[in-house]
């Protein structure tokens, strides 16, 4: 029997007896906001058992500088105008290094002003080219990951209105018409690296006027840049400078993170040249209280859902006028939060309004979303991390973190979305009832005392890079001169390509060989192609989703949330890519199952355990969504109903061990035993890793069985849920040790007997989290570390 734990969340909510501040309470934010008492007031009475650690970030002056001199005056009276006259130290620093051509990462706080940094000598550059003898003058790139921060950064842009420098957006919404415009006679276009990779590198012929021009490229929040989407992005923006080379251009790239663990290697990993990085933080910042948060245990012992206790806390600050964004971890629970909050806060015009505010949503809603937002006519905002960017929304005065959001840097990043203009703040983080923020509540240290992870992205992957070189081959004949730009492994892959059919190697170089382009069978985010949910009444396009999460999201019977709003999926037709659904409440929500294998291609390291192994290497994970059961927000399961879905396969890069029947024996597991402590130990073990590795257990997946054909022994695999690995399996592997004591302490302090959320219930558990035995993963992992010496944590 398998294990699959890589499915989507299920989700149920509970019920707070203490939801919305009581009107008649004394407590006043007024206008200086106090999150101290705030904080107190939120944890009155028997809710004081809930805050189980407060810490305050002390407030910090800030470092200024003349401005530059080299600025172009027109620039200089823009941000003049905005009564900006002088420059934090970092902002003065990055400037300068872009100004005289080296390529920079800014990795300072949020709110710490890093687009001054590129925005000087960028738009200094464009005013500077518009009298050029060529008439196209200076250009520049913009890249971001999201359309939100893309059409940010355009506002801001418009409102300074340098003259004469022509400010586009460039994305997936563009018309045909607005394109030729902006390939044409664009200075400054704001665009994202898919867009890059489909339209402007395979069509560099028609963009060679605005490439022959390009000065500066902007990658903005590069720390989203990781695993194999960073990979992929890496791949994209050495395509981008050679063929910039190619037109006779040498941009210099700027780019822009939150707080990161080496931001120098992650600049230079991602454009595999050097790069220079500014990491002092000279802004000013207020006074931020931060609260760790315990959901009650019900009466039936389980903890409050994390969804529903977050809505709570919600309602209680919007009730009091202070405007807070609560981050939940993914679609259906941001719309659990925003309407439990709305609820909470009671019906009626005067009532503060709460909206949602995530992925899938159309661009008209997302834009106006955000306008109210900084109007203030929205208080509470339940998001995804689509706002955890750099989004200027002024003035909030709180977050509301729903369970650990996988890294020590998204934390921050999210927490600091509170206070960005010269104010205190509040961050609140909701624990979810797992493993890790178990753990991290009652070590609070790794959250406030430890450093911010590194990026981990690996460009050589071949999995990623080989398809980026067909596509840069069909751009330009690839030549072993193509080593500087893609590393050492390009002739190798090329001449993999060429065994393909995809490339022919001529004495000059390798060439693309086919009529489509390669481009169109490469997505950077491995969405697959995107599915529409349309309501079959209104016709009415409600949202998108990608094609792997329809599979758990929107199949057939499934129940999907829009807006608060309810509605049944009647048919997933992934041919046509299209999920039909009616609005309808039947009274209860939908949760995926699934079955998962894995098959060994390679091994690739090995480890001696005694008579145990571990290993790590390549493998094949193929999974089928098989049934959903129907849920009563009680928790309670109506039924299970099959699917007839097809299957995914995962070509990917996992970490495993083996243990001998006979010594799981000795370590008193029985034959009957033995998949319900390897099904926990499987569990806990994706759930810790996030504290070492920069990555949370949604990019992992596990499989334990109690006998698997290629080792022949009981085995636990965790791999990385994306094609070709991400790098998370192999720190694992380097740090089993600490890795899996971590684990084994967390599974044996636990006080719950037969397994729990706290321990070892995934969310996720495509087989029901059934069986379980927490008593027999610690005794497992027992035996298995019991001849290693383990180092501390941290």
């Amino acid at each position: 029997m398998s294990h699959p734990d890589h499915t989507q969340p299920d989700h149920t909510p509970g019920v707070d007896a203490a939801s919305a501040l009581d009107p008649a309470s004394t407590f006043d934010p007024a206008s200086a906001f106090d999150p101290a008492a705030t904080l107190e007031h939120l944890s009155r009475g028997t809710r004081a058992e809930r805050l189980v650690h407060v810490r305050t970030v002390s407030a910090r002056e800030g470092r200024t500088v003349d401005w530059p001199d080299w600025v172009a005056p027109p620039v200089t009276a823009a941000f003049h105008g905005e009564g900006i006259t002088r420059l934090w130290e970092h902002q003065a620093r990055v400037a300068e290094l872009a100004h005289s051509g080296q390529h920079v990462v800014v990795s300072t706080g949020t709110a710490s002003g890093k687009s001054m940094g590129y925005l000087l000598p960028v738009l200094s550059a464009l005013h500077d080219g518009l009298h050029a003898a060529s008439g196209r003058g200076a250009t520049a790139l913009y890249l971001a990951p999201t359309k939100s921060l893309g059409a940010d950064q355009a506002a801001r842009l418009h409102t300074l209105a340098v003259p004469g420098v022509r400010v586009a957006t460039l994305d997936g919404d563009t018309p045909t018409e607005e394109r030729r415009w902006v390939r044409d006679h664009a200075h400054y276009v704001l665009t994202n690296p898919d867009l890059l990779h489909h339209t402007l590198l395979p069509g560099h012929e028609r963009w060679r006027s605005f490439l022959r021009a390009l000065r500066f490229v902007v990658v903005d929040e590069c720390h989203v840049y990781r695993g194999v989407f960073g990979a992929h992005v890496s791949a994209v923006l050495r395509r981008l400078l050679r063929l910039a080379a190619r037109y006779g251009a040498t941009p210099t790239v700027v780019l822009a993170s939150a707080t990161v663990a080496d931001p120098q290697v992650l600049g230079s990993t991602l454009l595999g040249q050097p790069v220079t990085a500014v990491t002092e933080d000279a802004s000013p910042r207020q006074e931020m209280v931060v609260g760790l948060w315990r959901p009650p245990e019900l009466e039936d012992g389980r903890r409050r859902g994390t969804t529903a206790e977050t809505a709570s806390v919600l309602a209680d600050l919007v009730a009091a006028g202070v405007q807070t964004v609560a981050f939940a971890r993914s679609r259906p629970d941001v719309e659990v939060v925003a309407a439990r909050a709305r609820e909470s806060l009671g019906p009626g015009e005067d009532a503060p309004r709460v909206a949602a505010y995530r992925g899938g949503y159309l661009p008209e809603e997302r834009r106006e979303l955000e306008h109210d937002l900084r109007e203030r006519s929205i208080m509470g905002l339940a998001a995804t991390t689509a706002l955890e960017l750099g989004i200027d929304i002024a003035g909030l005065d709180a977050v509301v973190i729903a369970g650990w959001p996988g890294t020590r840097a998204s934390f921050w990043q999210q927490a600091g979305r509170a206070g960005r203009r010269g104010q205190k703040s509040l961050a609140v983080l909701v624990a979810a009832d797992d493993p890790l923020d178990t753990y991290l509540l009652e070590h609070p240290e790794l959250i406030f005392d430890a450093p911010v992870e590194a990026c981990v992205l690996d460009p050589e992957n071949p999995y990623v890079l080989g398809p980026h070189l067909a596509a840069a081959a069909a751009e330009l004949p690839l030549t072993k001169e193509d080593v500087q730009w893609f590393g050492p492994s390009v002739p190798d892959l090329a001449e993999q390509l060429v065994a393909g059919g995809a490339l022919r190697r001529r004495p000059t170089g390798w060439f693309w060989t086919r009529q489509e382009r390669p481009t169109d069978h490469l997505q950077l985010r491995d969405a697959g192609q995107p599915v529409q949910i349309v309501d079959s009444r209104s016709g009415r396009v409600l949202g998108t989703v990608d094609e792997e999460r329809a599979l758990t999201t929107v199949h057939a019977g499934a129940v999907y949330v829009h807006q608060g709003e309810p509605y049944v999926v009647t048919d997933l037709d992934l041919e046509a890519s299209v999920a039909m659904v009616v609005a309808g409440d039947p009274g209860w929500s939908t949760r995926a199952r699934s079955e998962s294998t894995f098959r060994i291609r390679a091994t690739e390291e090995v480890a001696a355990w005694g008579a145990a192994l571990l290993c790590r290497g390549r493998v094949e994970v193929t999974t089928r969504v098989t049934s959903f059961q129907r849920v009563l927000p009680t928790g309670e399961v109506l039924g299970q109903h099959p699917l007839d879905l097809p299957e995914r396969t995962l070509l990917t890069q996992g970490v495993w061990w083996s243990l001998p029947a006979e010594e799981l024996a000795l370590a008193g597991i029985t034959e009957e035993g033995t998949p319900g402590a390897l099904h926990a130990a499987e569990h806990a073990a994706i759930g810790m890793l996030p504290l070492l590795a920069s990555c949370d257990r949604w990019d992992l997946g596990g499989i334990s069985t109690a006998h698997h054909p290629d080792t022949g022994l009981p085995t636990v695999m965790v791999f990385d849920g994306h094609p070709g690995g991400a790098g998370f399996s192999r720190r694992a592997f380097d740090l089993a040790p600490t890795w899996l004591t971590t684990t084994r302490d967390l599974v044996e302090a636990c006080t719950c007997p037969t397994g729990c959320p706290r321990c070892v219930q995934s969310p996720k558990c495509g087989s029901g989290n059934d069986p379980l035995d927490p008593d027999g993963a610690v005794a497992v992992l027992s035996h298995l570390l019991s001849e290693r010496e383990v180092p501390a944590l941290g």
